[in-house]
């Protein structure tokens, strides 16, 4: 049985690093956060939709969103996904 949950992450803390780093702070974030409240274990992995990291750098590395909705999936005896919410 496949456990889903939706979340939205906030990236506030990739407004507090240097301009030029602030796209690769906010896919540290999502990564942090989903570890967090998908209680990913150590020997879990995470696998992060392509379409995810799309609209982090939609704008720019200077500019990310400040939030970003997104659904996780975790299944037997694979990672744990992240994909972006479709509306």
């Amino acid at each position: 049985m496949a456990e889903v949950k939706e979340m939205t992450i906030p990236l506030r803390a990739a407004w507090t690093v240097p301009r030029t780093r602030r796209a690769n702070r906010a896919m540290a974030e999502i990564r942090k956060h989903v570890a967090r409240h998908m209680k990913m274990s150590d020997d879990e992995d995470l696998w992060i939709d392509e379409a995810i990291n799309h609209a982090i750098w939609a704008r720019g590395m200077q500019h990310p969103p400040r939030r970003i909705k997104v659904v996780c999936t975790r299944e037997e005896g694979f990672p744990i996904e992240v994909k972006l919410l479709e509306d």
